[in-house]
């Protein structure tokens, strides 16, 4: 059960920030003002980069809550990461 509570909490934690990258990419681009090939290029990209960047923000988030530091919060980050890609979407 606990798993299962952990992976919804993951799930909708990568739902709202994708969409949040969708909204900030779409903003990024009308700054560059980029359009044709050159925008859909950078918000692939920015996008994709946003998607890597949620696991690493929400275990960061784990770590603080746990109050590590160090080693002990490098080492739990890199495996909740870890985690985090191998599960099942």
């Amino acid at each position: 059960m606990r798993k299962f509570v952990m992976m919804a909490l993951l799930t909708l934690a990568t739902a709202n920030v994708a969409l949040a990258a969708d909204a900030s990419c779409d903003a990024k681009a009308a700054e560059k003002k980029l359009a044709g090939a050159a925008k859909t290029s950078f918000l692939k990209k920015c996008e994709k980069d946003s998607k890597a960047a949620a696991p690493q923000a929400m275990c960061e988030g784990k770590a603080a809550d746990k109050k590590l530091a160090g080693a002990a919060k490098n080492s739990f980050v890199k495996k909740c990461v870890k985690d985090a890609a191998s599960a099942p979407k």
